[in-house]
């Protein structure tokens, strides 16, 4: 479960970095929802999570770019687990999954 964790972090600082630049750039984001695998269910909100800023800026990142997300594959294998039942990367961050 930490490798999954842990690449998700990866992934989303790499996501935030090209996006923060994208921005810079372009000073708008377009969204391809092409991709999407259909993660309905909103994030939770970040400053639950005030006690860690490190979590938070994951979870507030899952908030800003949440089409990017659910085009991605969790690769903590939460989507094959019966308790989990996870759709996309996106599916993380409707719950404290992200944060364990």
């Amino acid at each position: 479960m930490r490798w999954g964790v842990l690449t998700a972090w990866v992934i989303i600082i790499a996501l935030a970095l090209a996006s923060g630049s994208a921005l810079a750039s372009a000073q708008t984001v377009q969204k391809d929802e092409s991709l999407r695998m259909g993660e309905k269910r909103p994030t939770l909100d970040p400053n639950i999570f005030s006690d860690n800023a490190k979590i938070k800026k994951a979870y507030q990142i899952a908030k800003e770019i949440p089409w990017v997300l659910d085009s991605i594959y969790c690769f903590c294998y939460c989507k094959e687990s019966p308790a989990f039942k996870h759709k996309s990367l996106l599916s993380c961050y409707v719950d404290n999954h992200a944060a364990m």
